[in-house]
Parts: structure tokens; C-alpha cells; sequence
């Protein structure tokens, strides 16, 4: 499995991933609007770059920490929101729907029971066990 982390190590990577995540809250609070309502781009294009390059850095460290995270239900539906937000684009008229079932979506696998964030869609069943890396 890996060994363990330091009480310090456990603070650090917990504290970045926290970061990245209230970055990411934010870019897509900032970029929300815009995206929803047509703005002009350059008023939002910095706030939709912060949520795009946090949710990046945020896919790989849950990658990173645990590549069974792509087969669990919660990052199956990271990869099914990447998709909904890409199909924006095609389909603009669309884009408030994707979006707002996007946004929805992350409520749920964030504030879900475990055993719905951990069930595995490849085994059938929610794996649990320590994740040591964050």
C-alpha cells in the first residue's frame, strides 16, 4: 500500500487540496455567469481559466492518490460532467441545462453517502480503504 504520512505531510497535502478546491469554487463562480448568460468573454475568461486549471490539478491528485477514484462513482461522474461541459460547445442552446445538471450533479458527489461516492461501477461494489496521499 505505500507507507504512511506524517501527522505534517497529512496537513500539507489536506491544506493544498482544500486550496484547490476553493480555487476552483471560485473560478466557477466567477465564470458561471458569463458562461450562462453570454457575456462577453474577456469579462470571464480569467475566472473559467482558474476553474479549468484547478479542476485539472484536482482530477490528477485524485488520480494521483488513487487511480481506483476512475472506476468509483465519484470520479466516473467527474469524467460524465467533462463531457457534459464539452458538449457545450456544440450545442450552445443547451449549455444552461448541461450546466445547471453539472452544478447538481457536483452537489451530490460531494455531500453524498460514501457508499454511493465509493461504489465501484467496475467491481460492483464500494471499495473502501486508506487512501494515504491526501
Amino acid at each position: 500500500m505505500g507507507k504512511a504520512v506524517s501527522d505534517f505531510e497529512f496537513y500539507v497535502l489536506r491544506l493544498g487540496k482544500t486550496t484547490l478546491r476553493a480555487a476552483h469554487v471560485l473560478g466557477v463562480m466567477g465564470g458561471a455567469g458569463g458562461f450562462l448568460f453570454g457575456l462577453e468573454s474577456e469579462l470571464w475568461r480569467h475566472w473559467w481559466i482558474l476553474a479549468m486549471s484547478s479542476g485539472c490539478l484536482l482530477l490528477a491528485w485524485e488520480i494521483w492518490r488513487s487511480p481506483m477514484w476512475l472506476v468509483q462513482l465519484k470520479g466516473a461522474c467527474t469524467i460524465g460532467k467533462i463531457i457534459l461541459l464539452a458538449l457545450c460547445y456544440p450545442f450552445p442552446a443547451l449549455a444552461p441545462w448541461f450546466f445547471s445538471f453539472i452544478a447538481l450533479l457536483s452537489v451530490f458527489i460531494a455531500h453524498g453517502p460514501s457508499q454511493f461516492r465509493h461504489y465501484s461501477l467496475w467491481h460492483r461494489k464500494v471499495l473502501r480503504g486508506k487512501e494515504i496521499k491526501g
